[in-house]
């Protein structure tokens, strides 16, 4: 979720839907054009930033940044700092993250039969 006024109409909304919805509740927390890629791209452990980054095709380092952030106050990446000399970071996802990999996999699985149905080519 991003930054916005506390108080604007669009921030109330999305507080009363999330709060009653638990499905709204989780898409929101992986939802966006980046978060549920990252947290793909983590699916067989630790990466760091730039092998991330190299890895998910146009994204900025700086939205990879924010993504990061977000999903690591969100609970689903850890980030580890290592006391090196130049530091090393590794970014993994967490025990509650990871539960959703046979949901994303599903997903991906009903994404492929649906773009065959409408006959939209990938361009991944």
């Amino acid at each position: 979720m991003g930054k916005r006024k506390e108080n604007s109409t669009n921030m109330q909304n999305e507080k009363v839907i999330i709060g009653g919805c638990d499905l709204t509740y989780a898409v929101c927390m992986i939802g966006g054009r980046w978060k549920l890629l990252i947290l793909c791209k983590l699916e067989n452990g630790k990466l760091r930033f730039s092998e991330l980054r190299n890895r998910i095709n146009g994204i900025t380092e700086r939205m990879l940044t924010l993504q990061l952030r977000e999903l690591e106050k969100e609970g689903l990446l850890k980030r580890t700092v290592y006391p090196e000399v130049p530091p090393r970071v590794d970014y993994e996802l967490t025990e509650i993250a990871k539960e959703l990999v046979p949901i994303w996999s599903q997903l991906s699985d009903w994404g492929g039969k649906h773009r065959k149905l409408m006959n939209t080519p990938y361009v991944g």
